[in-house]
């Protein structure tokens, strides 16, 4: 059983019927949408023309917001609706991130998220959902895909059909009959200057510049609803945290497990680094939380599909294991450390690395959905964990790691830009992704990009002065500047990500 959507265009007279019943029926705050209409105008006076299109939840059949759901707070029935449970919701916005269409919000009143639920509640009492009974022209259709018998099924069977985001595969459950691809397609019609009765949200008006206007259908969004980038800095310092903390477990781990001295650097400093970065990484993750104080759920109510939940497994872990790595270095006890150095190294390459599988659920943002972002993350981590024990290294004993930390600053440096690189210039097999790096090189991220990229080429060439030069000076050097290279790139990466627009 499958319930889903079908929406006539055709009949559509864009009356806003569906979102006014939709808003009162469930007490949308001012603002914001479980469904609206989108308005798409193209051509040039007075040969113009106006498209519309009603937006709303998918119900996808695989739906990517379920997925990533770190409590199970959005689920999916047994009839097919996709539904959320708010008692749950921890407000950590990953839905968002994994809706290719722009569906979810955080309510303001509960800031948990939300989104059309196929009015569930009517539906189990027998009703169809408030947007579809004030329909003036009864161009809503609702009710079992799966059933041949059924009228809707009958509708799409005999009509010709779209559906949004199909490259997506996520399998949407709302299917439109007569809908222009202008409207259908969020890049192929940028905002105007203005809207008809409004003006469009601040995020879109900044990003027009760097979208591509069809010089052949001159087609401008005239009507929208605002969704603002779900992430920010804390999401972007994040990065830069949980990567200082893996780089430096897994070079100083890799020198002692196979016999280095690493004395107060590698054996004491090098945990405590690692320690202290882990639970920065904990801490932003929790503030960034619209319901912060329910943070709990997140092990209490897991959702085992979810990559929040298992990288907070992952942080758990690595934090239990420099906490022992720290205990055997103040007891000068070499062989103990040995022998937790090697899952150690593998902590720490999963805390560096994980982030790629959760960009992965993130199916709404296809910038993030690069293969070799793993291998990536774990090239950042090295330039950056080395980085700051370079710094600290000039104030303490540091033994074998001299080397081994130069090689990591040079080498994760090199290989961030070369990643970067094929990032920019690479091929993108979406318009989603390739709008993104449009918008990476445009007039908002460009110049930070460039200055992000020619920081980590002084961190490299600082690096490979290190080796001719006694002591680390010059590597700390180095260091410090492939921390703000970091944190210029990461900026960029989440934001550009997240500011492709989905409806």
């Amino acid at each position: 059983m499958q319930y889903g959507f079908a929406i006539d265009q055709r009949t559509c007279i864009g009356c806003h019927a569906c979102t006014v019943a939709c808003k009162t029926e469930h007490e949308v705050p001012l603002g914001q949408f479980r469904t609206w209409v989108k308005y798409v105008d193209s051509g040039e006076y007075p040969e113009t023309q106006r498209d519309m299109g009603v937006m709303r939840c998918n119900h996808c059949t695989d739906a990517p917001c379920v997925t990533i759901c770190p409590t199970q707070a959005l689920f999916k029935r047994e009839d097919g609706i996709v539904d959320f449970d708010n008692s749950r919701c921890i407000g950590c916005k990953s839905c968002m991130q994994a809706c290719p269409y722009d569906a979810i919000y955080i309510d303001e009143d509960t800031h948990t998220a939300a989104k059309c639920n196929f009015c569930s509640h009517r539906v189990d009492q027998g009703l169809e959902p408030a947007c579809v009974v004030v329909c003036p022209t009864e161009s809503i259709w609702v009710g079992d895909l799966d059933d041949p018998e059924s009228a809707i099924s009958q509708f799409v069977a005999t009509n010709t059909t779209q559906v949004r985001a199909p490259e997506q595969n996520t399998g949407p459950n709302v299917h439109y009959v007569g809908a222009s691809p202008k409207v259908l397609e969020p890049l192929a019609a940028p905002v105007d200057d203005t809207y008809i009765w409004a003006q469009p949200d601040s995020l879109r008006t900044a990003i027009k510049t760097d979208l591509t206007v069809d010089p052949a259908t001159m087609a401008k969004t005239t009507l929208n609803t605002a969704h603002p980038r779900p992430w920010g800095w804390m999401v972007t310092t994040y990065l830069w945290t949980k990567g200082f903390a893996a780089g430096a477990m897994m070079l100083a781990g890799l020198v002692l497990l196979f016999g280095g001295a690493g004395e107060t650097l590698g054996e004491v400093v090098a945990p405590l680094l690692a320690m202290v970065g882990l639970l920065s990484t904990a801490l932003l993750l929790i503030l960034d939380l619209k319901r912060p104080e329910r943070f709990w759920m997140l092990l209490l109510k897991p959702n085992p599909t979810s990559w929040l939940f298992k990288g907070g497994l992952v942080l758990s872990a690595a934090a239990g294991l420099t906490f022992l790595w720290f205990v055997f270095g103040l007891a000068d006890a070499s062989t103990a450390i040995r022998w937790v150095s090697g899952p150690t190294v593998v902590a720490g390459a999963l805390t560096a690395g994980y982030t790629a599988f959760l960009f992965k659920q993130a199916e709404g943002r296809d910038l993030w959905q690069n293969p070799m972002l793993f291998w990536h993350l774990l090239a950042q981590a090295f330039m950056v964990g080395s980085g700051l024990l370079l710094v600290i290294g000039l104030v303490t004993s540091y033994g074998d790691l001299r080397v081994p930390l130069l090689v990591g600053l040079l080498g994760g440096a090199v290989l961030h830009l070369v990643f970067v690189m094929m990032e920019v210039r690479g091929h993108h097999g979406t318009a989603n992704a390739q709008a993104g790096v449009k918008i990476m090189t445009g007039s908002r991220y460009g110049t930070t990009l460039q200055l992000s990229n020619g920081l980590a080429v002084v961190a490299a060439v600082l690096a490979l002065g290190g080796f001719f030069v006694d002591g680390l000076w010059l590597g700390a050097l180095g260091g410090l500047v492939a921390q703000v290279a970091l944190l210029m790139y990461e900026h960029v990466f989440v934001r550009a990500g997240q500011e492709v627009p989905l409806s």
